[in-house]
């Protein structure tokens, strides 16, 4: 009895033994898997930081301590301007919100067209873009947030040579153009290429072609800043659609050859964007590649009416059936 005693109390501390033993082997697992994750993230963020030193950083005073996500939405004003360096010189040719929402699972573009006539804050009353001229990327979000009722506080500006880089890091796209289409991009590479100092008649397109058309960046710059064909409303759409393209074959892109983007691309941009927001962005990546991509432009149609205000054609817009339109389609039907 002694012995089976023994015996069963040796069992006892094998099985003992054996639970500690496991039990340490799961915490080493945990702690190197911790480990591991740490030295992943710490590299990825010593990658996103060098990334992000290629760009400029031009604060937005007062904008800097406020959240840049609320209700699960970042909103993110993508301003073109018709400079060719960076800063805020220049004229805004372009205002596009990139909203993604966490909540409808969606990545909106909304093209804000540049005529709506708006009140801008210590200012009087003119066209949007005007909010730029006065005070750049700030005033130009404050407007937005004014009028529109709805968070803005990050800024990407975007000029000249980034928009171009950008078509040709993704090594072009194609689109269906008319062929009066074609002679208007031809027309607008004129003056881009007296601006980049390119000989006359670089990149121009044949007259004589029309439908699905392979565009290079400059060709794609020029088709987007067209306006004479479908006024202002035809321009944002064009530019929405290049965006669009740009944006199905970024992917592939970045794992053929990101020094395209790299050096091409992030010099030429400005942001008020820090570089600890861009890291949680970066993250959430392959999540957005699952995000629906959607777009529109504000003013809805039917909600405005061109009128002439002190010498100026402006567009008059119904401001609340359009605050209606970005809370339904951007914030989820909350209205602030």
């Amino acid at each position: 009895m002694i012995w089976a005693a023994l015996e069963g109390g040796k069992g006892t501390g094998m099985k003992r033994y054996e639970k500690r033993r496991r039990k340490s082997g799961f915490k080493m697992v945990i702690i190197f898997l911790l480990v591991f994750l740490l030295v992943l993230l710490g590299g990825w963020y010593y990658i996103v930081g060098r990334l992000y030193g290629k760009m400029h950083y031009q604060e937005a005073e007062g904008y800097g301590d406020q959240p840049w996500k609320k209700d699960g939405v970042v909103n993110i004003l993508l301003i073109g301007n018709d400079s060719r360096e960076n800063g805020e010189d220049g004229r805004s040719d372009a205002m596009i919100l990139l909203s993604i929402s966490d909540k409808t699972k969606s990545i909106y573009m909304t093209s804000i067209l540049r005529d709506i006539y708006v009140d801008i804050p210590g200012h009087d009353g003119n066209r949007l873009n005007a909010a730029y001229a006065f005070g750049g990327p700030k005033l130009l979000m404050e407007t937005i947030e004014q009028n529109f009722d709805i968070d803005v506080n990050r800024y990407v500006l975007v000029n000249f040579e980034a928009f171009a880089a950008l078509v040709d890091a993704v090594n072009g796209v194609d689109l269906e153009l008319s062929a009066q289409e074609i002679e208007y991009v031809n027309a607008y590479l004129v003056e881009y290429n007296i601006l980049t100092n390119r000989a006359e008649g670089t990149d121009y397109m044949d007259t004589g072609a029309s439908g699905m058309v392979h565009l290079n960046g400059p060709q794609a710059l020029a088709y987007s800043r067209n306006r004479y064909m479908g006024t202002d409303f035809g321009r944002t759409e064009r530019q929405r659609k290049v965006l669009g393209a740009v944006i199905e074959k970024l992917p592939t892109a970045v794992l053929a050859g990101p020094e395209k983007i790299v050096d091409g691309i992030l010099p030429n941009l400005t942001t008020n964007l820090t570089k600890k927001e861009c890291f949680l962005l970066s993250l959430q990546a392959g999540k957005f590649l699952l995000y629906e991509n959607s777009q529109g432009s504000i003013p809805l149609e039917g909600s405005y009416r061109p009128v002439e205000i002190r010498g100026m054609s402006v567009l008059e817009i119904d401001f609340e059936q359009n605050k209606d339109w970005l809370n339904e389609h951007i914030i989820g039907s909350q209205s602030k």
